[in-house]
């Protein structure tokens, strides 16, 4: 159809698609908009809102005094072996000091020290009772730390059972929620769908047919592009489902279409030659000269072969004689390529 079209026909038209494309963007950028923002009609659920509130607030206040307390009991345990650290090492270097002075006074062997062993060695038996007295504390410092770890431990289970729980319920709120964000996915999509197959169907070859095809891929994107990252596990089978029905109502408009085009070119091809070359229009039929087939039929043609005036499938004529200058020229022509003579006048004055 280009080859018969001007060349500022085809420049307009060009775009005219631009314009078409253009506008499906438009139309696509706002779609996605109200696409993505749909999610935002539904309250956005946590597992706040649906863990038993008293039971867990209690849990956590407990929870954070547990924390406090086994805070407390760790910096009291790591005072306490700091405690033991220093005793242990001031009992081991007093023991040090004494058996150096013990084996000073076996090889002197004073009698006169005798008093001050006795003393010595009190003072080291007093430094190992404040050990194991340090010692104690720790024991007792980590006993505490143990049972404040073991509560917190109690604690914390207990609350990630209700936590666990409320997992549950909110699992089930937030599929409930993905089905009907979905359910609004589809009412959107689906009406915009039914639309561009009317508008297909109707209206793709009228005066306004660059808004017709841009709302068409606008609603083809929105429903096989927009819709598909927002498909749950099931939504697959509505996208099939949905291809399917438009698969099967567009191959029986495309059967139906056939059989009307071929009744058609039947009724046409029993028709008298004029009047069947008055129904082709002039542009239908240059388009289809260009492509070498008949404009009648549409059956191939050899129209590089002068000795065929008329088409051998249908009849029609395909090549008639000016009537000013006999040159053989398109029974389609409007004028004569050879004078200018014009086809429409030499008609009606053969007709007189």
């Amino acid at each position: 159809m280009s080859k018969a079209l001007r060349l500022s026909e085809k420049w307009f038209r060009f775009g005219l698609w631009i314009v078409a494309f253009v506008f499906a963007s438009f139309l696509i950028g706002l779609g996605g908009t109200i696409v993505q923002n749909l999610p935002k009609v539904e309250q956005r659920f946590t597992i706040e809102n649906f863990i038993d509130q008293p039971a867990a607030e209690k849990l956590r206040a407990e929870l954070r005094a547990l924390q406090e307390k086994r805070q407390t009991a760790q910096d009291a345990h790591d005072q306490a072996q700091l405690k033991l650290n220093g005793a242990r090492a001031n009992s081991a270097a007093a023991r040090d000091t004494f058996n150096n002075w013990l084996a000073t006074r076996h090889a002197t062997k004073r009698p006169e020290q005798d008093g001050e062993l006795i003393e010595r060695t009190q003072a080291l038996d007093e430094l190992k009772i404040l050990e194991r007295k340090a010692l104690s504390d720790v024991e007792r410092q980590q006993q505490n730390l143990l049972d404040a770890r073991q509560a917190e431990d109690r604690a914390q289970r207990n609350l990630r059972e209700l936590e666990r729980a409320a997992s549950e319920k909110l699992n089930v709120e937030l599929r409930s929620q993905e089905l009907r964000v979905f359910g609004y996915r589809l009412l959107l999509t689906l009406p915009l769908l039914g639309i561009a197959g009317w508008l297909f169907a109707k209206k793709r070859k009228s005066t306004w047919w660059p808004f017709v095809w841009g709302f068409i891929y606008f609603a083809l994107f929105a429903f096989f592009v927009e819709l598909v990252p927002y498909l749950p596990s099931y939504g697959g089978y509505v996208r099939y489902v949905v291809g399917i029905v438009i698969t099967v109502l567009v191959g029986r408009y495309a059967v139906l279409a056939l059989n009307r085009y071929l009744e058609k070119q039947k009724a046409a091809e029993a028709m008298p030659d004029v009047e069947r070359r008055k129904e082709l229009s002039y542009d239908t039929a240059l388009a289809r000269l260009a492509k070498k087939v008949c404009p009648g039929c549409e059956r191939p043609v050899d129209l590089t072969n002068t000795a065929i005036d008329y088409c051998p499938h249908c009849g029609i004529c395909l090549f008639d004689h000016c009537g000013q200058c006999n040159e053989r020229k398109s029974a389609f022509a409007r004028f004569c390529h050879a004078c200018g003579a014009g086809a429409v006048a030499q008609n009606s004055e053969a007709s007189v």
